[in-house]
């Protein structure tokens, strides 16, 4: 039997928390909750979960702090952030703080279970729609380059691209090769920074300065 992924739902909205032990049931087990920042802290200090979903805006101490609290103390607890707000200075604290993970509250439960899924599993996930928040501020140089990638030029192409939000078909008609081909590198890709998809092997590359 697959063991549960342990998650701590630290949210102040009661009908919020409902929702995500919901779409969290039968991949997680939801072992406690908590309605605002401190009680959360203790709650995450007894428990010491897989995983601490933690909402950006709570009362008491905001989502940024508790997860610089987390990091400084319980290392081994991952972090996925859910918030309403997809303005860059949230996002970039977010990540600054030590999140693994950042999901708008209006996604689809789906991905927010996939977020817990790839946290726990020691990935990062960010929301398609403020990846290109993400996105954005790397490409300003928000990430020291790594000296070798394992990333071919032709990958390493394709790559940007995917960063741009561009699609495969696009891909191949902008760099004037087959939809297959296209598909073939971003499978290679996927593979080569074990990533979950395309989003997520962007954020990764990102981070590491390969593109």
């Amino acid at each position: 039997m697959t063991k549960l992924i342990r998650v701590v739902i630290v949210e102040d909205h009661a009908l919020t928390r409902a929702g995500l032990r919901t779409a969290l049931s039968g991949t997680c087990e939801v072992v406690s909750e908590a309605p605002d920042g401190l009680s959360g802290w203790e709650i995450i200090c007894r428990e010491v979960p897989d995983v601490a979903v933690i909402d950006l805006g709570l009362p008491g101490i905001d989502g940024i702090e508790l997860t610089q609290r987390v990091r400084a103390k319980l290392p081994s607890v991952r972090v996925v952030i859910l918030t309403m707000i997809d303005l860059e200075e949230e996002v970039i604290a977010a990540l600054a703080a030590g999140a693994d993970a950042y999901c708008l509250k209006s996604s689809d439960p789906q991905h927010i279970l996939e977020a817990v899924r790839i946290a726990h599993d020691g990935g990062a996930y960010f929301d398609a729609k403020i990846a290109h928040v993400v996105l954005a501020r790397f490409g300003r140089g928000g990430s020291a380059r790594e000296t070798v990638s394992p990333l071919t030029e032709r990958e390493t192409e394709i790559l940007r691209l995917v960063a741009d939000g561009v699609g495969n078909s696009e891909i191949a008609e902008c760099l004037h090769i087959g939809l297959g081909t296209v598909k073939g590198h971003v499978r290679d890709i996927l593979e080569k920074l074990s990533a979950s998809d395309r989003t997520h092997a962007a954020v990764l590359a990102l981070r590491k300065g390969y593109i």
